[in-house]
């Protein structure tokens, strides 16, 4: 084999392995955009859920202070006939 042959070899296998990191490189791009992509995704739901908790938590409360404005007109009644029965 002549120097020719085996430069023209050596070369032929430094392209493909150029070519090979090349490719390796762009998946790995890829792969991190993929995850990128997904981890704005889980932010965007557990803000959903941040909400929706939130709401809930605000519907409780709304619930909770009706139910001692009942309490309470209840214990007036209470009071007013107690007094005035006796």
């Amino acid at each position: 084999m002549g120097m020719k042959d085996k430069a023209g070899k050596t070369q032929g296998q430094a392209k493909q392995k150029m070519h090979e990191g090349q490719q390796q490189a762009q998946q790995r791009g890829q792969q991190a955009q993929q995850r990128g992509e997904q981890a704005a995704q889980r932010g965007e739901q557990a803000a959903q859920r941040g909400q929706q908790a939130t709401q809930e938590r605000g519907r409780q409360m709304t619930e909770r202070g009706r139910q001692n404005i009942d309490d309470t007109e209840r214990e007036m009644r209470d009071r007013f006939d107690q007094d005035y029965d006796a």
